[in-house]
């Protein structure tokens, strides 16, 4: 599917707004990365907020570039202190985006800008609603086509499965969401971009 869309304490920060990846050396925008800061126990922490204290440490959002940092002990080169990165940090990462993309979503739900269901969201689309379209990454490619081609103006996300979609209303699948044009819709869309890149790609990409 499509994807649309300074501190001196900071290390690879650049005052353009970019980051450089300490395990790939490229320098991005911060919205497609990961920032973390390493704790009193010395282990790495994700700082999803970007908002905790301490020397930041900038990784692109992809397991694989996560993987390489703990592999290569780079959490420890460029923080110059011991750091001891658990083998399943990536795994703990994905738990972590997956647990705040539900909650983002569930918080649509209260703020009433969501909508659910392949007919009231095809609805939506062919009424010109716009916003954020949010697909099962495990549902009928062909639906999810039919579905994308009708919000070709949209932004679009196929990372949650029908079952996390689900758990959002408390159903025990969903196949489809739209999340309504504003600021969850784009904080969504930004957390889904980064969960993207600890899960394969969907076979509509």
């Amino acid at each position: 599917m499509k994807r649309k869309t300074p501190s001196s304490q900071n290390a690879s920060c650049n005052a353009d707004g970019l980051r450089t990846c300490i395990a790939s050396g490229l320098r991005k925008p911060k919205v497609e990365m990961l920032r973390f800061v390493v704790n009193p126990d010395d282990s790495p922490v994700p700082d999803l907020d970007e908002k905790l204290p301490g020397r930041g440490l900038w990784l692109s959002a992809d397991r694989d570039m996560l993987n390489t940092a703990c592999a290569r002990n780079l959490f420890a080169k460029y923080a110059r202190r011991q750091v001891r990165a658990d083998e399943n940090l990536a795994q703990r990462v994905e738990r972590l985006l997956a647990k705040r993309c539900i909650e983002l979503l569930q918080l649509a739900r209260r703020s009433g800008v969501l909508t659910v269901g392949s007919d009231e969201v095809d609805s939506r689309l062919r009424a010109g609603a716009n916003g954020l379209l949010v697909l099962a990454a495990d549902g009928v490619l062909t639906s999810r086509r039919k579905m994308a081609e009708l919000a070709s103006d949209l932004a679009v996300r196929d990372v949650l499965s029908g079952d996390e979609l689900g758990a959002v209303m408390g159903r025990e699948r969903i196949v489809c969401a739209l999340v309504a044009e504003g600021g969850l819709a784009d904080r969504l869309a930004h957390d889904l971009s980064r969960l993207g890149g600890f899960r394969p790609v969907s076979a509509a990409a």
